[in-house]
């Protein structure tokens, strides 16, 4: 029997992998079952269980591959390391690159981390067990323990007094975020939204910008 290399090991797992995102893009995470995984590789269930226990694994990998291919840490490195910028320009900036992504992928991958959020608010403990197995730094992770708090030290170096502390003011940030979204995901995905009203993630992060800017003591 030849010898069952590494690299075709990855191969495999990538093809199981790739398998459950495309599965991700036509049904809700909570909905997709292990027999959709297997009827979308073409391998038999015994050929899959050779590579993962179950479903939870194979979607821990696949989340793991999203984040990479999404990742703008090194990005947001970049803008909160210029000391030439204002903390209303660092603000707009990290909004603008929030808005590339959204824009870029709300389709795909923020549809499907939308689907995750909504799992874990019916499964908690299920989505602890996936996160626990991601191997890869998230941007709103990244977003929430490091960014926003450079942001706020920055705002108070330049003089500025929030309206609020840092802790309200971390939890206004993020809980917007996930209402943009929301927002933006049930009217394109699902088609959820007002029809009356056409949303623009652009626009919307502009808006947060300047929420952001103004409760920090800054001017838009």
């Amino acid at each position: 029997m030849p010898k069952v290399t590494f690299e075709y090991m990855e191969n495999k797992r990538r093809q199981i992998v790739d398998a459950a995102y495309q599965v991700c893009l036509r049904k809700p995470a909570e909905m997709v079952t292990i027999s959709d995984v297997i009827a979308e590789t073409g391998m038999s269930q015994g050929a899959i269980y050779r590579y993962y226990d179950g479903l939870d694994g194979i979607f821990a990998d696949m989340l793991s591959e999203m984040r990479k291919k999404y990742s703008i840490i090194d990005k947001l490195d970049e803008i909160i390391s210029d000391k030439t910028l204002s903390f209303e320009e660092i603000t707009y900036k990290i909004c603008d690159c929030l808005a590339d992504v959204m824009e870029a992928h709300l389709m795909d991958i923020q549809k499907i981390n939308f689907d995750f959020g909504v799992l874990a608010i019916n499964e908690p403990e299920r989505a602890a067990k996936i996160m626990a197995g991601i191997k890869t730094p998230g941007n709103m992770d990244y977003l929430g323990y490091k960014v926003f708090p450079k942001l706020i030290e920055t705002a108070k170096k330049q003089g500025f007094k929030p309206q609020g502390t840092a802790g309200e003011l971390m939890a206004y940030i993020s809980a917007v975020y996930t209402g943009i979204e929301k927002t933006c995901i049930m009217g394109e995905c699902y088609g959820k939204g007002n029809p009356k009203m056409k949303i623009k993630p652009r626009k919307l992060f502009e808006t947060y910008a300047k929420t952001i800017i103004l409760l920090v003591g800054g001017n838009t």
